[in-house]
């Protein structure tokens, strides 16, 4: 499986995946520890890649999302944005829907 297929994969099967540097106890970045820090606080379980450890998807992931930068959260396979925009959809509440809706289909599925 090549590396976009391997992402497409991801998609699927996980309805909250955060593609983020490092991991959730250990973020290696800031901006990974915001996206981490907002959804832990929706208490809604994700999936997580960390991208420092897989090149070939650091590198794809962009040409797929049309997102340059990391953290990437994406919910039912569609991108959400990355910190900042999680971050503010953290917020305004906007984020916790999305997210509940997510589970409630992975739920039902």
């Amino acid at each position: 499986m090549n590396a976009e297929e391997t992402i497409r994969q991801q998609l699927v099967n996980n309805p909250v995946i955060l593609y983020m540097k490092g991991v959730p106890a250990k973020p290696e970045c800031g901006f990974s520890a915001k996206a981490v820090a907002v959804l832990q606080a929706s208490g809604i379980p994700y999936a997580y890649v960390n991208v420092l450890l897989n090149p070939f998807i650091r590198e794809k992931l962009p040409k797929i999302s049309h997102w340059p930068t990391y953290p990437q959260l994406f919910v039912a396979g569609e991108l959400v944005g990355g910190a900042d925009i999680v971050e503010e959809m953290g917020k305004n509440g906007s984020l916790q829907a999305l997210l509940e809706k997510a589970a409630v289909q992975q739920a039902e599925a």
